[in-house]
């Protein structure tokens, strides 16, 4: 990986800048799309067998989502998207890559899932979704360190959802980003705290691990505290009503991890530093 000491400054009220950083990481995406579709990270030979691809915490977190209406923003190649459909959500799944769309599609109409998914930037989601608005917005993992601006994306959330509905933001805990991704160590080369100029990567590293190489592209990410996530759901107007740390991660980021039993989830045993490795937020929309 190969981190460059300059990154544009992002200014989320910049169409020219925000366009730049779209178009660096939807080219990524488009490319990872395909590979993750046969990738053992995503198994999807598992989800069309039925297998959800929630984290173990989260239907019971956010309650009966039946007949509810609710928006996955950054929803990539939809397997969570799908899921809440199957415990009864009218979803819309939101992305920026075609072909990760694509690819969503695709596996709904597989499954005979009813689903809707629509492409477009994430700061442009109100007007491309016609001011429809949704009971719950979910995010899930990996989406928040593509986006510039906390604030703005808290402000798009609140927008999208209903008076009385919810956010639903499950995410990596941001302390992963001081530690280095072959053991348990800290990493001078990333940031806790949020830096208006990010991070510009370009390699061919793939997190979900498939067997294809992808191209080596650029790509753009920031970090954000978890103060400034808390902060910015607060400054939209949004009531927390809970907020979790959890000790158990969705991948094995360190080799030496410990596997809980079949379920695609790990922990750091005993004896090792023990860390947050994800958190998960509820806040409403006051009626």
């Amino acid at each position: 990986m190969t981190i460059l000491p300059q990154a544009t400054k992002i200014e989320v009220c910049n169409t020219e800048v925000v366009s730049e950083y779209h178009e660096l990481n939807r080219a990524w995406w488009d490319q990872a799309a395909p590979l993750h579709v046969e990738s053992p990270l995503y198994d999807l030979e598992a989800f069309r067998a039925g297998e959800n691809a929630l984290r173990p915490f989260e239907p019971e977190e956010l309650g009966d989502v039946e007949g509810l209406d609710l928006l996955h923003l950054q929803c990539h190649i939809g397997t969570d998207t799908l899921s809440w459909a199957r415990l009864g959500a009218r979803v819309t799944g939101y992305d920026l890559s075609p072909q990760s769309l694509a690819a969503a599609r695709l596996l709904a109409a597989q499954l005979d899932i009813d689903a809707t998914f629509v492409e477009g930037e994430l700061y442009d989601a109100p007007r491309i979704l016609d001011g429809h608005t949704f009971d719950v917005v979910y995010t899930g993992i990996g989406a928040l360190n593509w986006l510039p601006d906390i604030q703005a994306w808290a402000k798009v959330v609140a927008s999208l959802i209903k008076p009385g509905g919810r956010l639903y933001l499950v995410e990596f805990h941001p302390i992963l980003n001081l530690t280095n991704t072959d053991a348990i160590e800290l990493d001078a080369s990333w940031h806790y705290f949020h830096r208006h100029e990010g991070m510009t990567f370009t390699d061919s590293y793939d997190y979900a691990g498939g067997t294809q190489t992808p191209e080596a592209l650029t790509t753009m990410e920031w970090s954000h505290d978890l103060g400034s996530i808390l902060t910015a759901v607060l400054d939209a107007g949004l009531i927390i009503d809970m907020f979790h740390e959890h000790g158990e991660i969705s991948y094995e980021r360190w080799s030496g991890l410990e596997r809980l039993g079949e379920a695609k989830r790990w922990k750091i045993p005993q004896g090792m530093p023990q860390l947050p490795l994800e958190f998960s937020l509820i806040a409403r929309k006051p009626n």
